[in-house]
């Protein structure tokens, strides 16, 4: 963070500098109003394993031609010295400025002699993943804030194996970012020149037909299912609607229908100010429709079409199903599928984050599957991913899923894949209506074969260097005063990432092998569990509950209060 004398200076120098985006020119606009010069210098963006993401506008602390500028010298000067003749490939959203980002973005690349592989059109996340892969390039970047509202961008940074970059690589490109002035040391290409001279290239569809059949690879019920299926589809106005309606088409599931209000791109995302699939608000719109439909499904990814969730018809109704809900049931679908089929691997493997449903476990064990549980985000299942393939038994992983409406199927790619979602989820749902079962019909007997597990989030929001600093004393005040108790539940085990430590009741202590992170899990009796993380992405505070018990009812008696007993303590700061 910096000092006010130092973000005085900071403000002063942007103002006085030629900026490359006329919309960066609400510098002046703020002159004099101290607040909102510190709030946009008090700190540059924060690069991390998840790359930059902030508020669209000028300064140190926001996203914009010159922080991604800076940001991809920082990744050029890294690539240049761990590469021979390193190369990259670029995606971006539907987000404000993307396109903009993007190009300047390879143009900076293309400046220090890095060939660019740059997607023409909006494209998934995913399909950067697996663009890094197919084309073998050094490194990959996409530009999106995933489902941000639309205030915000991002610069996701991938490594050569398609997977979101290593705290390492990570920590080595952040060292490189720093040592470069914002104005003074990056190389600034001329993108239409670069692109005549050949050192931008547009990816060809061949690649994204290429992306589309490894998707379609995943199917298992090709041939025996009722494709007919009424789909009601949204990309809330993002990147998932060509892709996604292929995959589906091309797969036999003609009957597809996108809600026209949400079909075509648009960072405003105005039926949508918070274009995330996980909130009943940004569906409400495909809801609608789907009911005026009278559809049997409603599928949504979200602006970057990485995540992707789904409502189901309940009579006159839509029930929405949650990210652990879902991910349970894929995992069944899919490993009693494969057994049937035959085409389970030997030792196969599973992955979840330590906030996804503890049900899984149980299935795991059904089922004869290993389930490895890693760090919240989907980079450290990819992870797995990897080292499977890197002993040559990549085929083993079937599933790897994250609370936050994030799957993937197989290994062509290294990040949650909502194309593939969408899929999956579609062959399930036919799969089961042939049965004359619905999904909550499958749900409910998935509860009473192995108990009724009922997950949620509560976020809370800290914005601007205020919220930093309260949000960084709420996590330190958890670890040196721990919540002893929850509805009435002793606590048996505090789990400490950062320092890498379980400490229980009795005060034995255990290491923990994961990686260090910034997150605490508490460990209370009866199979309740909480787990309080920051956000990378947002200026949140996110507390994840987790309880059993016999029955949907008693299980959010229990989760309402639990929740409230947290609320209140997090909310006296």
């Amino acid at each position: 963070m910096y000092t006010p004398e130092q973000i005085s200076a900071e403000y002063s120098r942007w103002c006085g500098h030629p900026l490359k985006d006329g919309d960066l020119k609400e510098l002046e606009s703020i002159a004099g109003n101290d607040a909102e010069i510190t709030d946009r210098f008090y700190r540059d963006l924060e690069f991390g394993t998840g790359g930059l993401r902030g508020v669209i506008g000028a300064g140190t602390n926001r996203i914009n031609v010159h922080t991604v500028a800076k940001a991809t010298q920082g990744l050029s000067n890294y690539l240049l010295k761990d590469f021979d003749s390193p190369s990259v490939a670029i995606a971006y959203d539907s987000r404000i400025k993307s396109d903009l980002f993007a190009r300047t973005a390879a143009a900076v690349f293309a400046a220090n002699g890095i060939k660019v592989y740059l997607y023409s059109e909006l494209m998934p996340t995913p399909a950067l993943s697996f663009a890094v892969r197919y084309l073998k390039t050094s490194a990959g970047v996409v530009v999106t804030a995933s489902h941000n509202p639309s205030k915000y961008n991002g610069y996701k940074v991938y490594g050569s194996d398609g997977c979101q970059i290593t705290l390492e690589a990570a920590a080595k490109v952040l060292a490189e970012i720093e040592k470069t002035d914002v104005f003074g040391e990056v190389k600034f290409g001329n993108f239409e020149e670069e692109l005549e001279k050949g050192s931008i290239e547009y990816i060809g569809e061949d690649l994204i037909t290429a992306y589309i059949n490894a998707v379609s690879s995943q199917a298992i019920r090709s041939q025996e299912i009722d494709k007919n299926v009424s789909i009601v589809y949204t990309p809330l106005n993002g990147a998932g609607l060509k892709c996604v309606t292929r995959t589906l088409k091309e797969n036999g599931y003609t009957n597809i229908l996108v809600v026209p209000e949400q079909r075509d791109p648009d960072g405003n995302f105005p039926t949508c100010p918070y274009p995330n699939p996980e909130i009943r608000e940004a569906l409400e719109v495909g809801l609608k429709f789907a009911k005026e439909q009278r559809s049997d499904i409603l599928i949504a990814t979200d602006p970057d079409c990485d995540r992707m969730g789904i409502a189901i018809k309940d009579g006159d109704d839509y029930t929405l199903m949650t990210g652990n809900q879902v991910g349970v049931l894929l995992f069944d679908y899919i490993a009693k599928s494969r057994i049937e089929k035959g085409t389970m691997p030997k030792n196969p493997v599973a992955v979840k984050t330590i906030v996804t449903t503890e049900m899984v476990a149980k299935l795991a064990e059904k089922y004869g599957v290993e389930l490895r549980n890693v760090l919240t985000g989907f980079k450290f299942i990819g992870e797995q991913i990897l080292w499977l393939e890197e002993k040559g038994e990549e085929d083993r992983y079937i599933f790897g899923f994250e609370e936050s409406y994030g799957y993937l199927t197989g290994g062509y790619v290294r990040d949650k894949d909502g194309v593939d979602a969408a899929l999956m989820v579609c062959e399930m749902f036919a799969y089961y209506k042939g049965m004359g079962l619905s999904l909550a019909d499958v749900l409910n007997n998935l509860y009473k074969e192995h108990g009724c597990f009922i997950n949620s989030l509560k976020s809370f929001t800290f914005e601007g260097a205020s919220g930093f600093a309260t949000m960084k004393q709420i996590m330190s005040d958890l670890r040196t005063s721990p919540v002893k108790t929850a509805a009435g539940k002793k606590l048996y085990a505090l789990s400490d990432y950062e320092s890498s430590r379980i400490t229980y009741a009795d005060g034995k202590k255990e290491a923990i092998t994961l990686p260090k992170s910034n997150v605490i899990k508490f460990d209370f009796e009866d199979d309740i569990t909480v787990v309080a993380r920051p956000s990378g992405t947002e200026p949140k505070l996110k507390l994840y509950f987790s309880v059993k018990a016999e029955s949907v009812d008693s299980a959010n008696v229990l989760t309402k209060k639990i929740t409230d007993e947290l609320t209140e303590l997090i909310n006296r700061y």
